[in-house]
C-alpha cells in the first residue's frame, strides 16, 4: 500500500512539475516574442536613421557646391576692378546693418 500511495504522491508531483514547466514555456514565449518585436523595432529605426543620415549627405554636398561658388563668384568680383570693391563694401555693410537690424527687433521681442 505504501508503494501505491508512492506512486500517486510521484503522480502529482510529476504533473505539478508538468504544469509548472507549461506556465514557465508560456512565460518564456511571451518573453522572447516582446524581444523579437522589440529587435524589430530597434532595426526599423535604424534604417530609419540611415536613410535620413544619407540624405542629410546629399544636402551637405549641395549646400557645398552652392558655397564653393559663392565663394569662387566672391574671389572673382573682389579680384576685379576698384568699382566692384566699393559695391562690394557697400554690399557687405547693408547685410550686417540688416543682421543688426534683425537682432535688435528679436531681442525687444522676446522681452
Amino acid at each position: 500500500m505504501a508503494d501505491w500511495n508512492r506512486g500517486q504522491n510521484s503522480s502529482a508531483v510529476e504533473q505539478m512539475l508538468d504544469a509548472e514547466n507549461k506556465r514557465m514555456a508560456d512565460s518564456l514565449t511571451t518573453k522572447v516574442t516582446r524581444l523579437k518585436s522589440l529587435a524589430l523595432d530597434i532595426d526599423r529605426d535604424a534604417e530609419d536613421q540611415n536613410t535620413y543620415v544619407d540624405g542629410m549627405d546629399s544636402d551637405f554636398m549641395s549646400v557645398t557646391g552652392l558655397l564653393t561658388g559663392s565663394v569662387k563668384r566672391f574671389s572673382t568680383m573682389t579680384r576685379s576692378g576698384r568699382d566692384n570693391r566699393k559695391l562690394l563694401c557697400y554690399v557687405s555693410a547693408g547685410l550686417i546693418g540688416i543682421f543688426f537690424l534683425l537682432y535688435c527687433l528679436l531681442f525687444r521681442a522676446r522681452t
